[in-house]
């Protein structure tokens, strides 16, 4: 049986071609998380009364 060396080329820049697809679409989606996560914070309410500062007005 002769190894056809063709195939196994064509075979080997698909399987690279697909590898740099996944990782350039995986950083994408770890950018998108990393700035969701940085940016997704609930900003404290203005009507909550801080107790250790007001404790010290009177």
């Amino acid at each position: 049986m002769e190894i056809n060396w063709v195939i196994i080329g064509i075979l080997v820049v698909v399987v690279i071609v697909l590898v740099a697809f996944i990782t350039k679409k995986n950083q994408k989606e770890k950018k998108k998380l990393t700035d969701l996560l940085n940016n997704d914070f609930k900003k404290p309410d203005e009507d909550e009364i801080d107790f250790e500062d007001s404790a010290n007005e009177k």
